[in-house]
């Protein structure tokens, strides 16, 4: 890499049942974005075949490249229930064949599995055949393919929540008040603070435009969406979730100020995220926002075995019960701040190698 510390340093760079009437918005794919040409399949619900109550779960920032987290996805995502759904929010490789691989596994465990890409899905090389939104967009169809939810197929409902697939990107718009973006660009290089994605993803698009068409893409769907809903994306959505991260700098890489009233605006009870590798429950007006990563090596030999002890990881969104009007939140309270307050008691920083 360049004299310019990066943030990802570990990372390698190879690069049910019963149907239901989900709330869809039939709008055309953002600009850049291609449509799909395979059948739609029906939205999904959440349907108990076993009689025992299911439960969503959530995980994201498998990096299943690094040295021992394949083992752990082995090992912890095995579902207490064969009904249970899982959240993949992003960042689970670099190549498409191995997410394709790591969702194939994960799908056949769990009766769904909802994805969302993250940055490191996007990750390319000048010599690197996609690169870009061709890369997402590939990517997208190769992951359809096995029924998993992304993105760009119909919601899907777990008891009366919709379950809203986000893919934000972000806009370097989380800065220092004041500063102009190539300002506080130039400030995070000369502080040694840039993410790897500078030399991955931005050489090869226009990540502000495709941040833009996918604010707009995903602002039409919402629309029609009237249920409570778990919005997912790779990135965070408020940016009062960066308080905890060690360098600032980060947030220029971690998010877009156009959503940080998307929780309450689309009726939000909760919001999974990755991205920061600080595993994290916090409330921002009411709504929680859980950050549910894995990590790196460094990252979850620490973070990960208090979380398993508490049953946090894989993180319960929401189980199902027999009663579909009476999902149960299954957030630990003894585990996360109070609602007022918006720190928390669980987390891991980010590592910035100089």
């Amino acid at each position: 890499m360049p004299a310019a510390a990066v943030a990802e340093t570990d990372t390698t760079t190879n690069t049910a049942n019963t149907a239901s009437t989900a709330n869809t918005a039939n709008t055309p794919p953002a600009r850049g974005r291609r449509a799909s040409t395979r059948a739609a399949r029906p939205a999904r619900s959440a349907r108990p075949a076993t009689g025992r109550p299911c439960t969503l779960w959530a995980v994201s920032d498998l990096h299943v490249h690094s040295q021992g987290n394949a083992d752990i996805v082995d090992k912890y995502l095995c579902p207490p229930n064969p009904d249970d759904w899982l959240i993949v929010a992003g960042d689970v490789a670099e190549d498409i064949d191995t997410v394709v691989r790591t969702l194939a596994k994960l799908q056949q465990r769990y009766a769904h599995v909802i994805y969302t890409p993250g940055n490191h899905e996007i990750y390319a090389r000048s010599d690197d055949r996609l690169k870009g939104r061709a890369k997402y967009d590939a990517l997208i169809h190769a992951v359809q393919r096995l029924g998993v939810t992304t993105p760009e197929d119909p919601y899907v409902t777990f008891g009366d929540h919709t379950i809203v697939p986000l893919f934000t990107l972000y806009d370097h718009s989380w800065r220092a008040e004041g500063t102009t973006r190539d300002e506080a660009l130039a400030a995070a290089q000369e502080s040694g603070v840039v993410l790897t994605d500078s030399f991955t993803v931005e050489p090869y698009v226009d990540v502000e435009l495709w941040c833009r068409d996918r604010l707009k893409y995903s602002v039409r769907r919402l629309a029609s969406v009237s249920t409570p809903t778990i919005l997912v994306n790779h990135w965070p959505l408020a940016r009062e979730t960066l308080k905890n991260v060690r360098y600032p700098e980060i947030g220029l890489w971690s998010g877009t100020r156009h959503t940080q009233n998307w929780p309450l605006r689309y009726r939000a009870s909760t919001v999974i995220y990755g991205h920061l590798h600080i595993p994290v429950e916090i409330f921002v007006k009411n709504v929680t926002h859980a950050e549910v990563s894995l990590g790196y090596p460094r990252e979850w030999k620490k973070s990960l075995p208090p979380r398993v002890d508490k049953k946090l990881w894989p993180y319960p969104v929401l189980t199902r019960t027999h009663d579909p009007h009476r999902p149960t939140n299954l957030t630990n309270s003894a585990s996360i701040a109070s609602p007022t307050d918006t720190t928390s008691t669980t987390n891991t920083d980010k590592e910035v190698t100089p």
